[in-house]
């Protein structure tokens, strides 16, 4: 392993170990805020309409929480994986899924960047607001690793904050737009844009990417039919297929009729 590929995976590691004690702490106030968050519900709604989820399908929700995705989506799906770093937020997932009778959902504690899934085993991949607090190469190597979980014509959905730094005029105008509604707020709100100034250029905690960053992501790992829809505020929903095997054999058979 080279210098800097140690360097990549300590890296990892140390971002996996603060992610696990931050949502160890906050998990019973996310658990109890989130579906009172309107904005969040939106989102949640958004990625169940491009899941377009059915009663076979055998499903991931990667970054699960406490199951405010994991959930909705197991009354329209077979089965429903639930993943997330924290012990915490597993255990309030299950039961969560207990009180509400739900018995399609199961949950586990691993890191995404250390999931290992069967190839070809998965039908529809699922993520809302988890996949910006991992590192830029993590959220490039997570993508490549649910096109190879899906079987052919399976399906990747992420809802998430997307918007970069500045580099498009839709990441200033979200930029824009948080920094006027904080200087509203007096001096509160100026000691928050210090500090999530702070944490947004080190980029410590939350590290959101623009809408055209995860198109070309998923469209680099292979997904075809690659969309996104932006849906409030900063969030979007973007959502790619896994090729299906027939349509690529179609594909290669036109191409070499049209050559000959």
């Amino acid at each position: 392993m080279t210098a800097e590929e140690h360097a990549g995976t300590d890296a990892a590691a140390a971002n996996i170990a603060r992610q696990q004690r931050f949502w160890t702490r906050r998990a019973a106030s996310w658990d109890h805020g989130a579906e009172n968050n309107p904005g969040l519900v939106k989102v949640i709604e958004r990625v169940l309409v491009e899941a377009e989820p059915t009663n076979s399908m055998r499903c991931i929700d990667l970054g699960c929480g406490s199951g405010q995705l994991t959930l909705r989506l197991a009354a329209r799906v077979a089965s429903v994986r639930g993943i997330d770093v924290s012990q915490t937020m597993i255990d309030l997932l299950a039961k969560n899924a207990r009180e509400r009778g739900v018995a399609n959902v199961t949950g586990e504690a691993v890191p995404m960047e250390r999931l290992e899934i069967e190839a070809g085993s998965i039908d529809l991949v699922v993520s809302n607001y988890a996949l910006h607090h991992l590192r830029d190469p993590d959220k490039e190597l997570l993508v490549r690793q649910a096109n190879t979980w899906l079987r052919p014509g399976g399906r990747l959905v992420i809802g998430d904050m997307m918007f970069g730094r500045g580099g498009e005029a839709r990441d200033r105008a979200i930029i824009g737009s948080k920094v006027l509604l904080l200087i509203r707020k007096g001096p509160g709100g100026w000691w928050r844009i210090a500090k999530n100034a702070g944490r947004f250029l080190l980029r410590f905690q939350e590290r959101p990417v623009s809408i055209s960053s995860w198109e070309a992501m998923l469209t680099k790992a292979g997904f075809v039919d690659v969309q996104a829809v932006p849906v409030v505020n900063e969030a979007a929903v973007v959502r790619g297929s896994k090729q299906d095997a027939t349509a690529g054999d179609v594909t290669a058979a036109t191409d070499a009729s049209a050559s000959t």
